[in-house]
């Protein structure tokens, strides 16, 4: 069972992030939910550049077991 207090600071977290990024939080929305979701077998890169650095990027080829997770998180929600 999830502490009340806990995830209340979750939900905080994910306001804060939301409202910084909004652009992010719609990319989610349409690619990750939208459109029948990501299913097993999708390739997602992450590019990360900082400041006066080259970019360093990577990528995940998604799993079953990923998403039966994410599908563990999204209960958490209702």
């Amino acid at each position: 069972m999830i502490n009340p207090a806990s995830l209340m600071k979750m939900m905080n977290v994910k306001n804060t992030l939301s409202k910084n990024h909004p652009r992010f939080e719609a990319f989610i929305k349409n690619v990750v939910m939208g459109n029948g979701g990501i299913p097993a077998g999708t390739v997602i890169e992450l590019t990360v550049t900082k400041p006066g650095e080259e970019p360093v990027t990577t990528n995940i080829r998604v799993q079953q077991s990923d998403l039966d997770a994410l599908a563990s998180l999204k209960d958490l929600q209702q």
